[in-house]
């Protein structure tokens, strides 16, 4: 039997429609496959804080997805995990300044943390205790690690979310208090306390020597700041750091010292 060169095409241009068909539905139906096999191995990796330090290790990353999806990760389905929301399940947790998860051709799973970083450790007037981070956003004491950050105790009101955005507020003043001592290596190295009376004025407490510095209201910070180090260099490195009991900066162009 003779086929004709027009019926050869036809016949030609079918089976290769079919092929293309049949290949779309093995991938398909292998794609389907993919997405009800459970994810494979989870890897978890928390980018340590200045100093190798970490406030939330491997583990806690794994039990916040758990404890939000209701079973551990590896038992999810591929199908049904959305990357997107695992990191917005992870952004959620205080410690955590950002999250990223990739899942893999092979389903493995790859979790990347950056954690929050404190700045300041907050005691308040009602026995709280908390860090605030560099955005002044609030977190808890970690289990894994005390931070090594200035310490701030005193008259403290409790936390107000939105203290960063208002005119006046006392938080809001000791907040740029530390941004200002932590930006300068000098005064990082120096000061370990900020001690905030029923006045409203701080007080620091350097880390050599038993004096306190009054440093009254969070005004004229760079020019207290100027005399304080004009003092440190000429007067306390002749007379030495254990004759002064308080130097006092609230009088403008002064400093102000009572001995021991």
């Amino acid at each position: 039997m003779q086929i004709n060169q027009q019926t050869y095409q036809s016949i030609k241009r079918v089976a290769f429609a079919g092929g293309i068909l049949l290949l779309v539905l093995l991938i398909t139906a292998a794609a389907e496959r993919k997405k009800e096999m459970p994810l494979g191995e989870t890897g978890v990796e928390v980018k340590p804080l200045l100093g190798g330090y970490w406030l939330i290790d491997s583990s806690d990353v794994l039990k916040i997805i758990e404890r939000n999806l209701g079973m551990p990760l590896n038992e999810q389905a591929s199908g049904i995990i959305d990357e997107d929301r695992v990191e917005r399940i992870l952004e959620e947790d205080p410690f955590v300044k950002n999250a990223e998860v990739t899942i893999a051709a092979n389903n493995k799973v790859k979790i990347l943390i950056e954690q929050r970083e404190p700045i300041l450790r907050i005691f308040d007037n009602l026995g709280a205790q908390y860090y605030l981070d560099a955005k002044g956003f609030r977190m808890p004491l970690s289990p894994h690690f005390t931070a090594r950050t200035l310490v701030a105790t005193g008259d403290i009101q409790p936390h107000s979310p939105e203290f960063l955005e208002r005119r006046n507020h006392e938080m809001k003043d000791l907040f740029a208090l530390t941004q200002f001592i932590i930006a300068d290596k000098f005064w990082n190295a120096m000061i370990e306390q900020i001690y905030l009376n029923k006045r409203g004025e701080f007080v620091l407490i350097p880390k050599i020597g038993d004096q306190t510095i009054i440093f009254g209201r969070y005004t004229d910070v760079e020019d207290k700041f100027y005399r304080l180090k004009t003092f440190y260099e000429e007067a306390m490195n002749r007379e030495g750091w254990k004759k002064y009991h308080s130097i006092d900066l609230r009088y403008k162009g002064q400093v102000v010292c009572e001995k021991n």
